[in-house]
């Protein structure tokens, strides 16, 4: 289906009503939010056009629209529960060709990684791509790349909830239907079980650390440069090291 990029957007969904840690896309970090801080990153990838944050319509989540419209950011309000026509009503609306899936609980994504996982989706030709399909980066750098006319595909074939709720799911889960692209860690970078996501109070600890140690000498730091930190800071990286991941 997917054969030329158009114009390349990323999606962020982000909502307060997290079941492990409440309000974790706005705990603050540096003093600023730590959605803030993603936006930030995500922004540095050369091929997006711009980045859409897709919330909730749940009263919880007005902060996260203030925050956007204090960064003059994208926004879009639709369904709590239906993630999937979330980001598709999103995408549809802010006229996006192409979606660059990603969730608000990766502040420390890599550009770098985006940019990698746009050019190899626009290089092979193919429906969805992403750097997840394949567990080889660290947790928390996941991007997913697919063309919204796809997933209004996989919008009109399921109304599974499952589905729904996860977005891509139902694409990488009927290989028969949508052609795929895994994007592969080199060796340096391969550490699939290591956590750089949001999600508990442990996870924020280190977050929060790594931001500290990186940003205010370096605010572009990338995956190798948190890498460096944690195998410099053993206890930094035991943080979280036992907090079990929810996979699909």
């Amino acid at each position: 289906m997917a054969r030329n990029g158009g114009r390349i957007v990323a999606t962020i969904e982000a909502r307060m009503t997290s079941s492990r840690l409440p309000g974790k896309v706005l705990k603050p970090c540096l003093g600023r939010p730590m959605l803030e801080l993603m936006i930030e990153r995500v922004r540095r990838a050369p091929s997006l056009s711009g980045v859409v944050v897709c919330t909730t319509t749940n009263p919880a989540d007005d902060p996260v629209v203030e925050l956007c419209e204090r960064l003059k950011v994208w926004y879009w309000r639709g369904s709590e529960e239906d993630v999937l026509q979330r980001v598709l009503h999103g995408a549809q609306m802010h006229g996006i060709d192409t979606i660059v899936e990603l969730t608000g609980d990766c502040p420390l994504i890599d550009p770098a990684l985006i940019e990698e996982t746009i050019s190899a989706y626009l290089k092979a030709g193919v429906d969805y791509c992403s750097n997840a399909l394949v567990r080889s980066y660290p947790i928390g750098m996941d991007t997913q790349v697919f063309a919204t006319k796809v997933l209004a595909d996989v919008d009109s074939r399921t109304k599974d909830p499952v589905d729904h709720e996860h977005v891509s799911l139902y694409i990488y889960r009927h290989p028969e239907l949508y052609s795929l692209k895994a994007v592969e860690a080199p060796p340096a970078l391969r550490l699939p079980e290591m956590r750089l996501t949001l999600d508990t109070p442990e996870d924020l600890a280190l977050i929060t650390a790594v931001f500290e140690r990186l940003a205010p000498t370096k605010p572009a730091f990338d995956l190798a440069d948190v890498l460096a930190v944690l195998d410099s800071e053993p206890a930094l990286k035991a943080l979280n090291a036992h907090v079990q991941h929810r996979y699909v």
